[in-house]
């Protein structure tokens, strides 16, 4: 069997140019503008319409459900946070997986992410559908009519909001990674005033007894919320993606990972909390728009949940850029290694962005957002992205015995204890998806390999280069043999 190939933390940030200027990227992103791009990636669908999801499978327990998915998403995110650190690239996870697990694991790794990050623009442009409907209904009282704001699954033709947010966010990313940041600060800064806003008035209904039962499901609700809560965490490991394009990635990267985890994991408890003491959880589950029916029904005004609709239509479109920035940052780096086409990787001179991989980003998503039900692959989405995190926890304990001298700005406290841990809960939310999910993750995977073992592996950058090493060592060993003959 060949041994693996793995590409040394050295040569990746050589490669991408990580400490000097990435790729034709350019660093205009500071500790502020990741932190609030990060919380652009989290900050979303998850909480404005997942909610009612969870809520439906945990009750009021699903406070508990929001906290065991933030300590999975925590353990990985130190984990994320020391290999962001050391190897400042684009690549983020599959960047990780290359250096520390090899080419095949890392392709398989960048296969996953297209459903993390790709499932997630669609699914998160389907939500922003929704809440574009509520408030046009709160302003105006008329909303698109479903043939034009549903896909052929829900009742409708075509989706066209969904598509609109995704070709608003293409525009803005193509056009420069400056603008891009910018627009997520304040986006950013707006739902999170939104989200304040709302405990304030759910707050202001509180009652205990809303909050019985606490947990009608049993344990068995909480590990099913928890699984659905995970979807609302998806988006943390964006930050990494951002390597090459911040000012100081090996100190900014793990202090803005520490942050985001931080806030959203509060801000998504005190949410959860206010919703349901306001009403209770049976109001709560299942519910589109959740948070503006929350306000709607304690003030008794549609004006309100106008408002909460306003900062679901900013928060989501904010999740839409930052996603899709990431994936984006991700394809490229794979196209530079040689593991996908080229296209991906062209740098535009003039915006210092990848103009042609951001616009197929585009059009290939915006189609299920347009016409498919996502449902049925959400619970794909989300075994897929713990795999991605189990990966990453073992990346880190693999370069800590490969690559003790390496670099580290920050380093994962509790060592191996907090890794371990990582993989363990990874582990059990994955478990908890269901047997049909592994079976349609097991055919995923099957799928992925085959294309790397059509494609990737042959026209792999560091294929070519072993390659040309082995030729060379070929030759000079062949010359060392002749020269002793001929004496």
């Amino acid at each position: 069997m060949p041994a693996p190939r793995i590409k040394s933390p050295h040569l990746l940030v050589a490669e991408s140019g990580a400490d000097r200027e990435g790729h034709g990227l350019k660093r205009t992103m500071g500790l502020f503008q990741l932190i609030c791009f990060g919380v652009g990636a989290i900050v979303g669908t998850g909480i404005f319409v997942g909610l009612s999801d969870s809520v439906a499978q945990a009750g009021p327990a699903v406070v508990i459900s929001f906290v065991l998915a933030a300590i999975t998403c925590v353990f990985t995110a130190f984990s994320f946070a020391e290999l962001g650190g050391a190897i400042p690239v684009s690549g983020s996870s599959y960047s990780f997986a290359y250096a520390g697990l090899g080419e095949s694991t890392a392709f398989l790794v960048g296969w996953c992410l297209l459903l993390e990050y790709g499932i997630s623009i669609s699914a998160v442009a389907v939500g922003w559908s929704q809440y574009v409907n509520e408030l046009l209904h709160s302003l105006i009282g008329w909303q698109l009519p479903a043939v034009l704001s549903a896909g052929p699954g829900d009742g409708g033709i075509v989706n066209l909001p969904a598509v609109l947010v995704i070709a608003m966010a293409s525009v803005l990313l193509v056009r420069g990674v400056r603008e891009s940041a910018g627009a997520t600060a304040a986006m950013a800064a707006v739902k999170l005033v939104i989200l304040i806003a709302f405990c304030v008035i759910g707050y202001s209904a509180f009652k205990h007894g809303n909050l019985t039962p606490f947990s009608p499901a049993g344990l068995g609700g909480i590990g099913a919320g928890t699984t659905a809560a995970f979807f609302s965490y998806i988006g943390f490991d964006a930050i990494t993606t951002a390597g090459e394009e911040a000012k100081n990635p090996r100190r900014d990267i793990p202090v803005a990972i520490m942050v985001c985890m931080g806030i959203v994991t509060l801000l998504y408890c005190a949410v959860a909390l206010a919703a349901i003491g306001a009403i209770g959880g049976k109001q709560v589950a299942g519910r589109p728009a959740a948070l503006s029916y929350v306000v709607n029904e304690v003030t008794g005004s549609t004006i309100g949940g106008g408002v909460i609709a306003f900062g679901a239509v900013v928060a989501i479109a904010s999740v839409v850029l930052a996603v899709m920035y990431g994936q984006t940052r991700i394809l490229m780096s794979m196209s530079r290694d040689g593991l996908i086409p080229r296209v991906f990787e062209k740098v535009s001179p003039k915006t210092s962005t990848p103009v042609a991989g951001t616009l197929i980003v585009a059009i290939v998503f915006a189609v299920p957002a347009a016409f498919a039900s996502l449902d049925a692959v959400m619970n794909l989405c989300t075994i897929g992205t713990l795999a991605i995190m189990a990966v990453v926890n073992l990346a880190v304990m693999t370069l800590r015995r490969r690559e003790p001298g390496l670099t580290r700005s920050f380093r994962v406290p509790l060592y191996p204890v907090v890794p371990l841990l990582g993989i363990a809960f990874c582990l059990y939310l994955m478990f908890e998806t269901g047997w049909r999910t592994w079976v349609q993750f097991a055919l995923f995977l099957a799928v992925g390999f085959l294309v790397y073992v059509a494609y990737g592996r042959r026209h792999s950058t560091l294929g070519r280069d072993l390659a040309a090493d082995a030729d060379r060592a070929g030759v000079t060993a062949a010359g060392a043999e002749r020269e002793p003959q001929e004496a």
